[in-house]
């Protein structure tokens, strides 16, 4: 049978048509694209090694060997034979491993359903009985970005996803080192995976993802200042380091002496911000109240003289303790028979001019003579003292000039004012950070500590001003106390408070009562009844957290009901 041209025509477009459908059908977004494979130089170079212990040489930069894989979806196909011949060469070899779908879902999702499983298995038969091969598993995940698809995930998504992938992998290659990659931005240590999976840890200086992110004004070129933050946030994993650059052009002679400045840090400190007597790394002693303590700061006295009150709040500074202010407030809370909780603001003294080096000029010695004076008046007082230091010292804005400041000179502040302390047994260190992303990067260390201190408040952000966009008491606790997972200490929940009509208010306190109950962690919390600082918050009303005193009642009523 003859057909006509136009005939001919048209049924060509329909099994055209019908074959691109069935493609969409089966991918969902059209015909998958095959898997990337490239070899030679990677996008990131390994530039140098920070390794104290020496496990691994530090000319490996010299002759390592790049491989990088994009998987673009679990049915998609990769030139077998080409992947093992770039494989099969001898030498370091530095592999990265990326997942991009192109069914637009996410890839960890698919890892953890076992869609990957059989990529997986084939990488690993290819490169069984290897011992020189380090991979690389979808770096920068931590960084607020949503430039890479595994990007803006959570860090238990992340976490299950890197050790399902390694553990099928070292099944039958069980020599491949696993490489963790984060940036080096604040708040990696929440996507560790732990130390059983992992066997190096890479950082990449001027990556694209750390520059797309505005939440950090941080300096992505490659000085000894960025290298000694980058690798000061891994102080909680004993890992060698690959430092990997990215976009920057490298003269070697130039790296040694930056790495020279991280190691004498390291040196410096070795016994006291870098020891490990002084990280519990993870320890499985149990952490269990058995009497909540209630605290306010209440200013107006309106909740003082409540029954299940045990602790009051009091803010202080060099100039209130100069002009005898401090010593006066402290006895009025004393006189009430209440424990205190004394967060030292170190900025402003009776000239009332803020300290731009606060920390700095307090490890110098400046203000020894109020230091001593303040631990005087505490002391001995016949009540518990909760003292905390320069809090929420890890938000990079400058409401207090030891905020954006850096860790090491945080923590030796931290340190020496609590060596003040001595024997007094009365007087317990409260470490009080915000609890926002990366406030690891300024503890202390366990012996130095007695309790943590984070704030909750309900507004996530403070250009937030409808009441039902904030979070709840639970969800911000959850959230920031992982935060705290390298650490066993204790929870003092010195500042909380929530803002909107009073019958909001008694809903949210509720719902932060049933948390509180739930979690035996937390030994102490302290309401904030008072409105916020209106200076902070430029051209919005600041938030009034204060509550009456029967939602005070009730919340009490609630919380106390297991510690009866």
């Amino acid at each position: 049978m003859k057909y006509s041209n136009s005939l001919k025509f048209s049924l060509l477009s329909i099994l055209l048509g019908l074959s691109v459908w069935l493609l969409y059908v089966r991918y969902g977004k059209g015909p998958v694209l095959p898997d990337e494979l490239k070899a030679g130089v990677a996008n990131e170079i390994l530039v140098a090694v920070y390794d104290m212990k020496h496990r691994i040489p530090e000319n490996l930069p010299n002759h390592i060997r790049y491989l990088s894989m994009k998987w673009k979806d679990a049915d998609s196909r990769l030139d077998t034979a080409d992947l093992k011949e770039k494989l099969s060469k001898s030498g370091d070899l530095l592999l990265t491993i990326e997942i991009w779908p192109v069914k637009h879902k996410n890839p960890l999702d698919e890892l953890l359903e076992g869609e990957y499983d059989a990529k997986i298995k084939l990488l690993a038969r290819f490169v069984a009985g290897r011992n020189d091969v380090m991979l690389r598993f979808l770096p920068e995940m931590e960084v607020p970005v949503q430039l890479l698809p595994w990007q803006y995930q959570s860090p238990d998504k992340y976490i299950n996803a890197f050790n399902y992938f390694a553990a099928l992998l070292k099944k039958s290659a069980p020599g491949v080192k696993m490489v963790w990659s984060p940036a080096g931005y604040p708040g990696d240590s929440e996507f560790w995976p732990g130390p059983d999976h992992v066997d190096l840890i890479s950082i990449t200086v001027g990556g694209k993802s750390e520059k797309s992110s505005k939440a950090f004004p941080l300096d992505t070129g490659l000085t000894s200042t960025v290298l000694k933050s980058k690798i000061h946030r891994m102080r909680f994993m004993d890992k060698a380091i690959l430092i990997l650059a990215e976009g920057i052009k490298i003269n070697p002679p130039e790296i040694a002496p930056m790495l020279k400045e991280v190691k004498n840090q390291a040196d410096s400190f070795k016994n006291t911000i870098y020891s490990a007597e002084h990280f519990d790394k993870g320890s499985k002693q149990v952490i269990s109240r058995k009497k909540l303590a209630i605290g306010v700061y209440d200013p107006r006295k309106i909740l003082l003289k409540e029954p299940s009150v045990s602790t009051e709040h009091l803010f202080t500074d060099w100039g209130e303790i100069q002009r005898g202010d401090f010593s006066r407030n402290f006895h009025e809370v004393i006189k009430r028979r209440h424990d205190v909780i004394v967060t030292m603001e170190p900025w402003r003294d009776t000239t009332n001019v803020e300290d731009p080096f606060a920390l700095q000029n307090t490890i110098k010695g400046k203000y020894d003579r109020e230091i001593i004076k303040l631990y005087h008046i505490i002391s001995n007082s016949g009540q518990q003292v909760y003292l905390r230091w320069a809090h929420e010292m890890e938000i990079p804005i400058h409401r207090y000039s030891w905020q954006s400041q850096s860790p090491v000179d945080y923590i030796n502040s931290f340190r020496y004012f609590m060596k003040f302390k001595q024997e007094a047994s009365q007087i317990l260190s409260v470490w009080g950070p915000a609890g926002d992303r990366g406030s690891v990067d300024w503890y202390p260390g366990d012996d130095v500590v007695d309790y943590i201190s984070i704030a909750i408040y309900g507004l996530p952000d403070k250009n937030i001003t409808d009441e039902d966009k904030q979070e709840s008491f639970g969800t911000v606790f959850q959230r920031k106390s992982y935060r705290m997972r390298f650490i066993n200490k204790p929870f003092f929940i010195t500042e909380f408070g929530v803002k909107g009509k009073e019958a909001y208010k008694k809903k949210w306190l509720e719902g932060a009562a049933e948390t509180i109950r739930g979690h035996k962690e937390i030994f102490g919390i302290c309401y904030f009844n008072l409105f916020d600082n209106p200076k902070v918050w430029g051209d919005i009303k600041a938030p009034d957290w204060s509550i009456t005193k029967d939602t005070f009642i009730k919340f009490c009523r609630s919380v106390e009901q297991n510690d009866k």
